[in-house]
């Protein structure tokens, strides 16, 4: 028998640690997985879906060769060397002809596979890339726009302390997001003293264990929250002296919520008022408050001004900076640079809003095809798949085969992949070290580095070697950048630690290609296999330098270089993972990052829109009578990185849910075909009537869709993709998220 090897989950932020035993003939196969009870935050906790993470590992579709398409639109296999100069020379050329911001880079990483995101930076500035996106601008930039205005940092809840819990758009019980999500869900709803509270159009898992679930109607949310904060300053709810303490503009916000006619938008959400009234005196009377809103609300409508009220929800009654409330966290690396007072961007074409860095996913397409100068012409993806994970696939595939040049850096042959100019090979997430960080614990939070399971088969490289590859043809490393540091590195971290910063200020560009330079001089020096860990030598000096006490609190303290080398070793000797910060509740006030250290509660354009709501006409589109969620989760869906669709033990198909009242208007039962249409497309799709839905609310589920060669090599598609339904002009006005959780949609039953 093999021996357990710890690792992590790769399906969700949370990245639970997992113990692996490998087998099967080549000795490649994931046989054994379970939680590993050593990993600082999850403790031996695992879901269902990790168990089947061998589908990962052998899936078929796996490349194993650098490719470069064809005229005729087939791939040719090409060596690494001839791949490398070749890319380098086009990505050259639209650098030089068009300016380097004309190349965009979509990726970085994905979940738990962090480290790509930090070497591709250097290849970026290399080329001059200033523009960039990920999965996040899906999700996340309503919320964090929002919370950087109010608080300069991003919060999280505290769900394994507080009194009450508030989930907005999110089921944690397959969603998770939280450690130990199930075990911390079943301990709040076993709780006599404690209160699970729900908002979701669905009965999902969570909500069918909740005290209290609040079953708005589908799209309802924004009146659902403005009515909630409403009844707060109705009943006079508030932490007046946290607020007089803390926070500016409570007066504006006074008089915003006062004007709110709390029956009639508990009417428009679809809750009853006194069940409404009922939630807020058991939020406003708790101890403690902790919450948190995902995607059921952040990709659908109103979703800036969702996260604008859920946020005033929580301040208003004061559950920030105590136990069992919202917190300011210790980053290992900051993802999102959510803070205040910056020059704010936009993008080139479209003048979309650029949040944290990133661009609006929905205006990716029309920044390459609109007829203008400033246009995207080449396009970077790294562990990503936009062709199926973006809205409006069919305008996304035309939008990459405008560019000029596309270059894939992937694991899998993936959709995006097959109309890429170049494809890359990577190492998967088992085969060189990796890290997440999604670490937001509080008051203890962990770091981990993964070590490699095993070896990459010949071909695929980690990204880190692709992106020093590339920097080295670009001509950005040169040896003269890294002679100095590989002997310095010789002698030791600390010698290399008195060598490294002189060496960057000596030539500012070298700052650019850091990574680049911490990889091919320290990496070789690191551990055998934990050469791709080089770049968190950077991470955790700027940890020391941005979070000294909190750091020494877990031991990691003295003096800047003793504490750095302290951080960087615990990184490189325990392989399931450490506390690195332990926090005082203290301190999230002196990280509230806005000017002055106050919460400012008052932001005037969202005030405009609360106000807006009362006027605003109903959603409804002639001829489409069904709201479509695309991409809810369930039991056994998970990102695409899991293509293989043998993985699934239940709802192979992925079926249209659907309610009691719905189907039998239809005619249809479960099993049944029929004809779902939105105004991007239609597809056939199986049914399942399920009683956990709302009327007129109707869902398929993510992660379907994916094409996969069968035992005989032809490709097929299994269940819908979503994005074939979804339209890139349905978007957040302010963050421009999609709204893929409110599509307008028609169904048709098939007869005969």
């Amino acid at each position: 028998m093999s021996e357990w090897k710890p690792t992590a989950c790769i399906l969700c932020e949370c990245n639970c640690g997992l113990e692996v035993q490998l087998g099967g003939d080549d000795g490649r196969r994931l046989t054994k997985i379970r939680g590993d009870k050593a990993h600082p935050a999850s403790r031996g906790y695992a879901c269902e879906k990790p168990h089947r993470l061998d589908c990962y590992q052998r899936g078929r579709d796996r490349l194993l060769s650098p490719l470069r398409r064809r005229e005729d639109g087939g791939f040719d296999e090409i060596d690494w060397d001839t791949a490398i100069r070749e890319v380098a020379s086009r990505l050259s050329h639209v650098r030089d002809t068009y300016g380097g911001e004309s190349i965009f880079y979509y990726g970085g990483g994905g979940q738990g596979n962090h480290l790509p995101g930090a070497y591709a930076a250097a290849t970026r500035r290399a080329l001059g890339s200033r523009h960039r996106s990920n999965a996040l601008a899906q999700e996340k930039t309503g919320e964090f726009w929002v919370s950087g205005r109010m608080l300069g940092a991003y919060t999280r809840g505290d769900f394994e302390r507080c009194e009450v819990a508030l989930f907005i758009g999110k089921n944690p019980w397959h969603s998770h997001s939280i450690p130990r999500a199930r075990v911390t869900l079943k301990e709040i709803a076993g709780d006599p003293a404690r209160t699970l509270i729900v908002v979701d159009p669905r009965r999902s898992e969570t909500a069918a264990m909740a005290d209290v679930h609040l079953q708005v109607r589908p799209g309802g949310d924004a009146w659902l929250l403005a009515a909630l904060v409403a009844a707060i300053v109705d009943e006079d709810l508030l932490d007046r002296a946290f607020l007089a303490a803390h926070a500016d503009g409570l007066e504006e916000v006074l008089a915003a919520t006062r004007a709110i006619p709390i029956a009639a938008y508990c009417e428009r959400a679809g809750v009853p008022e006194a069940q409404l009234r009922a939630v807020a005196r058991r939020i406003g009377q708790a101890r403690s408050v902790a919450s948190f809103e995902d995607l059921g609300v952040q990709m659908n409508r109103h979703s800036t001004l969702v996260s604008y009220l859920h946020r005033l929800l929580w301040l208003l009654t004061g559950n920030f900076g105590k136990p069992g409330s919202q917190y300011i966290p210790t980053p290992i690396v900051s993802l999102a640079d959510v803070g205040v007072g910056r020059e704010e961007r936009r993008t080139p074409v479209t003048g979309s809003r650029i949040i944290g860095g990133l661009t609006p996913c929905n205006v990716i397409a029309d920044e390459i095809l609109t007829d203008h100068p400033k246009r995207f012409r080449a396009m970077i993806v790294e562990a990503a798949n936009p062709a199926h994970s973006l809205a409006d696939s069919q305008r996304m595939r035309a939008a990459l085969a405008a560019l000029d040049t596309v270059v894939v850096i992937d694991v899998f042959m993936s959709e995006t992949a097959r109309l890429a100019d170049y494809v890359l090979p990577a190492a998967n997430q088992f085969e060189k070290a990796e890290a997440t960080f999604f670490n937001f614990e509080f008051p203890h939070n962990y770091f981990h580095l993964r070590r490699p399971l095993l070896a990459a088969p010949p071909g695929p490289l980690p990204e880190a070697e692709i992106h020093a590859r590339l920097c080295a043809a670009l001509g950005a490393v040169t040896d003269e950048d890294l002679a100095p540091l590989r002997e310095a590195a010789r002698h030791g971290r600390r010698r290399y630690a008195e060598v490294f910063l002189p060496h960057l200020y000596a030539d500012p560009r070298r700052a650019a290609i850091a990574p680049i330079l911490l990889y091919k001089t320290l990496g070789p020096t690191l551990p055998a296999g934990l050469a791709e860990g080089a770049v968190l030598w950077g991470a955790a000096f700027q940890a020391v330098m941005s979070h000294g006490p909190s750091l020494a609190r877990a031991g990691f303290g003295g003096a800047p270089g003793e504490a750095t080398e302290a951080l960087f070793s615990a990184m490189l000797e325990r392989p399931s993972g450490f506390v690195f910060s332990v926090d005082a509740w203290s301190e999230c006030f002196a990280r509230v990052g806005t000017p002055g250290g106050r919460v400012q509660l008052a932001l005037p354009d969202l005030l405009e829109a609360l106000a807006a709501l009362r006027s605003e006409p109903a959603a409804a589109i002639d001829g489409f009578p069904f709201v479509l969620s695309a991409g809810e989760r369930r039991a056994f869906t998970a990102n695409t990185i899991l293509r293989d669709p043998t993985w699934r033990k239940k709802d192979l198909s992925g079926a249209l849910r659907m309610s009691p009242d719905d189907a039998a208007q239809l005619g249809v039962r479960t099993g049944d075909t029929v004809r779902l249409t939105t105004k991007r497309g239609a597809r056939m799709v199986v049914v399942e009537v399920s009683d956990t839905m709302h009327a007129g609310h109707v869902s398929l589920p993510n992660g379907m869709g994916v094409d996969y060669p069968d035992d005989d090599g032809a490709r097929t598609i299994t269940g819908v993709p979503p994005n074939e339904l979804t339209a890139t002009e349905d978007r957040d006005p302010f963050a421009g998220t999609p709204w893929h959780k409110h599509v307008a949609a028609r169904i048709e039953a098939i007869r005969g």
